[in-house]
């Protein structure tokens, strides 16, 4: 029997059914009692559930209707009341007339990188409010946001939410989500639950649909899509314009150096924002200025280069029922980075060489010092700066990976970046702001990366390095720049030289 014309909790009177999922119908229906329109979703029990998993759906009712109520902000959905209906809980909410960022994209194919923009701005106002109040999404898609008629732009469906403080309703080794949305933290098993960076991952996947789309790791089957996502990389975006920087800086597959939700708002406001064009200087810039910025030129004697820091993960297994997925971290998965102030004490016992990749096409591996080799891209040539550091160029000469060994005040290269930041860094070079400084880990053994612009001569650069010590106690650091507008273009050539370094000391 329809549930058109039927009153629920004998006060709404369910007028129009205007989506429905997996798990759920939402109505709008009409308040008798303040005589508003409010939407209704109606919880819809699959048959053959057991008991248990029957009253784990309640529950995730409960704290979706609890989770979304403890967040006031206009991009955020409003929920009124949970009623009960023949036994089945109900959420009622604010009704928005509207259609979603699934369906938009669905008929309009891709948006411009400024539309793009201001619903990404809105998604991560919604979710910085949630983060504050305790509350993980965990299931951020274009499914999930709402575009009013009025313009408002609406997170919603908090169905699968967690809350600090409260017990996991995941089994182990079960993650619920839609596949092409999750981070490659959710998919390793060790932390299903994760944190609100996995939150801000998926705000890249959905910003990357909105503006070429499609999914960025999309693949045949859901196993190769989450094989994909843990270890693969994307194909950069061809139209996201300004926008690339952002969605470069989300989908980056450690959550410790993803970009925060502040970042993100700011970068994606200065997109929307009217902006004065950026005008280069005709002349060459001088390279000893925008390949390293002043007062990161010196940073300790330079003897060696650096640097490889990955993730292997092996997904074991995938069942996919509905929006459930199921997936099983491989035994050989190395131990997860620590979070924090804390950082693992690195191991006194020899660890097996780990697993490098092939030098991928384009790329040929270069020796800039005895004990080193990394993949550099093929025409870079060879430079010493000042200093004697070694350089590769690029043919437009405003890119540089620089591989070296440096000497820190300590044995902490976070500790060193941090003492010398204010006093050093950002006094010397105009435009400094960071991005992200965090702990990490390289081949299990602490590490230290850093992101970070500055202004060049002609124009503002972006910069990332990673610093750790290795087996023998010798501190390594990578060092790639590149004008701020291209970072999207050039951050590869970062990831590859991490990925496929050799070190002296791998065996």
């Amino acid at each position: 029997m329809s549930d058109l014309g039927r009153l629920v909790a004998g006060r709404y009177l369910l007028v129009e059914r205007v989506g429905s999922g997996g798990m759920g119908t939402v109505w709008r229906a009409e308040d008798k009692l303040l005589g508003r329109h409010v939407a209704v979703k109606k919880l819809r029990i699959p048959p053959h559930l057991q008991d248990d998993e029957v009253e784990t759906l309640y529950e995730r009712t409960r704290r979706e209707a609890r989770s979304a109520a403890r967040i006031t902000h206009p991009n955020v959905i409003v929920v009124h009341d949970v009623v009960d209906d023949e036994g089945l809980p109900c959420i009622v909410m604010e009704y928005i007339p509207s259609v979603t960022l699934s369906d938009v994209l669905k008929r309009r194919g891709a948006l411009p990188p400024e539309e793009a923009a201001r619903i990404g701005r809105a998604m991560a106002a919604a979710l910085r409010a949630a983060h504050d109040a305790g509350v993980l999404h965990r299931d951020v898609k274009p499914a999930n946001v709402l575009l009013g008629d009025d313009g408002r732009i609406v997170l919603t469906d908090f169905g699968i939410a967690m809350e600090s403080g409260t017990s996991s309703l995941t089994k182990p080794g079960e993650l619920i989500g839609s596949i092409c949305y999750l981070a490659p933290e959710r998919l390793r098993g060790a932390h299903p639950e994760t944190g609100p960076a996995s939150d801000l991952w998926a705000l890249g996947a959905t910003l990357y649909q909105a503006v070429e789309g499609r999914d960025p790791f999309r693949r045949d089957t859901p196993i190769e899509t989450a094989y994909a996502i843990a270890t693969d990389p994307y194909e950069p975006s061809r139209r996201a314009g300004d926008l690339a920087p952002v969605i470069e800086g989300l989908l980056v597959k450690d959550p410790e150096q993803r970009m925060d939700v502040h970042e993100v708002e700011r970068r994606l406001g200065e997109v929307t924002e009217t902006r004065t064009a950026r005008l280069d200087s005709p002349t060459r810039p001088d390279r000893s200025e925008d390949l390293a910025p002043r007062g990161q030129k010196g940073n300790g004697n330079r003897r060696r280069t650096v640097v490889r820091s990955v993730l292997a993960v092996t997904l074991a297994a995938c069942l996919a029922g509905g929006a459930l997925w199921w997936l099983k971290g491989s035994a050989d998965e190395p131990t997860t980075r620590a979070s924090g102030s804390e950082a693992s004490t690195p191991s006194t016992t020899t660890s097996p060489s780990p697993t490098v990749p092939p030098v991928p096409a384009g790329y040929h591996l270069k020796k800039p010092d005895s004990g080193i080799s990394v993949p550099v891209r093929d025409g870079w040539t060879r430079e010493t700066l000042p200093g004697g550091e070694v350089a590769y160029i690029d043919p437009s000469e405003l890119v540089g990976l620089r591989v070296n060994v440096v000497e820190f005040a300590g044995t902490d290269p976070l500790q060193h970046w941090r003492e010398t930041e204010e006093e050093q860094t950002a006094r010397d070079n105009p435009g400094y702001e960071r991005v992200r400084m965090a702990e990490t880990t390289f081949r299990g053994r602490p590490a230290g990366y850093w992101e970070f612009t500055f202004d060049g001569r002609a124009r503002k650069y972006r910069a990332a390095e990673l610093a750790f010590a290795s087996a023998d106690g010798t501190q390594y650091v990578i060092y790639l720049s590149a004008p701020d507008e291209q970072w999207h273009e050039y951050r590869p050539v970062f990831d590859t030289a991490v990925n496929g370094v050799r070190l002296s000391d791998d065996g």
